[in-house]
């Protein structure tokens, strides 16, 4: 229950945020929100799998990712945007921050994730809880999400021309999200001279 006060606490920061940006600029910086609580089955396994006990405290000192949220933008510069005006609003504590966008994963993974702490006002408590945060472009989510289903939990036999071939994809993804953004700001400069 605390981990879903704290997704929500989030979420409605995101979406205030993409409301207002969308007013400044007539366009929404994202597309869509997903959230999710990780399962209890999951969260056993991750905690064994680290050694840890099956506790209370040692999922809220250990685990990061039990409340998650992933916001899909429409371009890069809006991924960056929302990550500034996120992580400046005072009740918010970055925990960790990795940028895989212009420091794509070796399997050419990218994305921009965020660890942040937020107060949970309960009846008789304010409690930090940790929520993790992922921001993709259409495109980025599109390979996170075909390359997980190739490859999950799988045997490949050519593991290593399969990894070349996923990188070289996510590469051309790269290219073609930074081409659109170029596209949308030619428009932008248009029709501010309009």
């Amino acid at each position: 229950m605390k981990y879903e006060c704290a997704m929500l606490e989030v979420k409605t920061k995101l979406d205030v945020l993409n409301a207002e940006l969308s007013h400044h600029t007539n366009r929404n910086p994202f597309e869509s929100i997903k959230c999710r609580i990780k399962k209890p089955k999951s969260i056993i396994e991750k905690l064994e799998r680290h050694n840890l006990p099956c506790t209370i405290e040692a999922i809220e000192q250990n685990l990061n990712d039990v409340a998650g949220i992933r916001v899909i933008c429409s371009f890069p510069d809006d991924i960056y945007k929302l990550v500034e005006y996120l992580t400046k609003q005072d009740d918010i504590t970055v925990i960790e921050s990795k940028d895989y966008i212009s420091q794509p994963k070796k399997n050419g993974y990218r994305s921009y994730h965020l660890i942040v702490e937020v107060p949970i006002f309960l009846t008789t408590e304010k409690k930090p809880m940790r929520v993790e945060v992922q921001f993709r472009t259409i495109g980025m989510d599109f390979w996170a999400s075909l390359e997980h289903k190739l490859k999950y939990k799988q045997n490949i036999a050519d593991e290593e021309n399969i990894t070349e071939e996923l990188f070289f994809c996510a590469d051309l993804i790269s290219q073609l999200d930074r081409r659109m953004q170029q596209i949308r700001m030619r428009i932008d400069e248009a029709n501010n001279q309009d």
